[in-house]
């Protein structure tokens, strides 16, 4: 087993300051990133399961339907994979399943968390080098010496490029390309533009899983934060905003009322809300653009039969 876990020792970005901050905004809202406590990551694993919640499925529909095609353009063989926000690295099995890579690099800010799926996969998967690296890949950070600078291939599966606003993803799109090198190539999968219904179920779905996803963060400011919020006294509030192209989830709180969370006070009027995430969704064309707007170009593109969901396979632009 060929392992090494890098440690860059990312800085985390405070719960109290962050929540403190967006309560103080105007709209209030709360980073999405705190989504995923130990609670919130179990919610999210059950979104992914329900049917209305489209993504995970299409996606491994499209790799399933093209799979050839796809790694006949990778030519994954040679290439030093890497996938910022690696998670479980449940999704590049696909790929590790029919063909090694010369390094797998997964990237993730949770280290034991990291630590401990790293090394399963390395377990898995004998020969294969595995060089985890411990960072924020939203953040500006460098990669190991260790990790060859040329044939590199980023991997960014699951629409994750939805929860940066568009300048924000072409700055991430853009850094990618600096660490890429002008033979460095990304494979990203999108969410496309498709209709509100469509949309509205999958972030609203019948179960009210994502209704209690949302919640869960007022529960967080309860436990962590010594806040008296009441979080029956808001409702989860999803809808397709269709002037940005973009999913908006919020809580909304369902009466006027004061918050206090460590020490500080906040007034509600009834119907304001917490505006706590965005989920951008690009067409094809619109996703090309902002490659391109960031140093990338498009080179191959999949979709599904219903066009619900787009994967591209990029390469660096002169």
């Amino acid at each position: 087993m060929t392992y090494r876990f890098h440690d860059c020792q990312p800085e985390f970005d405070d719960f109290h300051h962050s929540v403190i901050h967006g309560l103080s905004a105007t709209p209030k809202q709360i980073p999405p990133k705190f989504f995923y406590d130990e609670v919130g990551s179990q919610i999210f694993d059950q979104i992914c399961a329900q049917p209305e919640y489209y993504v995970p499925a299409v996606e491994r529909s499209i790799f399933e339907t093209h799979a050839e095609d796809i790694l006949a353009s990778l030519q994954i063989e040679d290439c030093h994979l890497i996938e910022p926000g690696a998670g479980s690295s449940i999704k590049v099995r696909f790929l590790l399943d029919r063909v090694r890579p010369a390094m797998y690099v997964p990237m993730d800010i949770s280290a034991e968390h990291l630590r401990a799926s790293a090394a399963r996969l390395a377990a898995d998967y004998p020969g294969l080098p595995v060089h985890a690296v411990c960072v924020d890949h939203t953040k500006p950070y460098a990669l190991p010496s260790d990790i060859p600078a040329t044939r590199r291939v980023f991997f960014y599966p699951g629409s994750s490029l939805g929860n940066f606003d568009p300048a924000e993803a072409i700055r991430f799109l853009r850094d990618l390309r600096s660490k890429a090198g002008d033979d460095g190539r990304l494979l990203i999968g999108v969410d496309t533009k498709k209709p509100a219904d469509i949309l509205h179920l999958a972030y609203n779905d019948p179960a009210g899983v994502t209704a209690a996803f949302n919640l869960n963060l007022l529960e967080r400011l309860r436990k962590e934060l010594a806040s008296d919020v009441d979080p029956d006294s808001f409702e989860h509030r999803a809808f397709y905003n269709a002037a940005r192209g973009r999913i908006e989830m919020h809580l909304v709180s369902r009466e006027a009322q004061r918050v206090r969370v460590n020490g500080n006070t906040f007034d509600f009027d009834a119907g304001e809300s917490i505006h706590t995430e965005n989920s951008y969704k690009y067409t094809p064309d619109e996703l090309r653009q902002l490659a391109w707007d960031a140093g990338w170009m498009g080179e191959k593109l999949w979709l599904d039969d219903k066009g619900y969901f787009s994967v591209h396979l990029l390469k660096a632009r002169a």
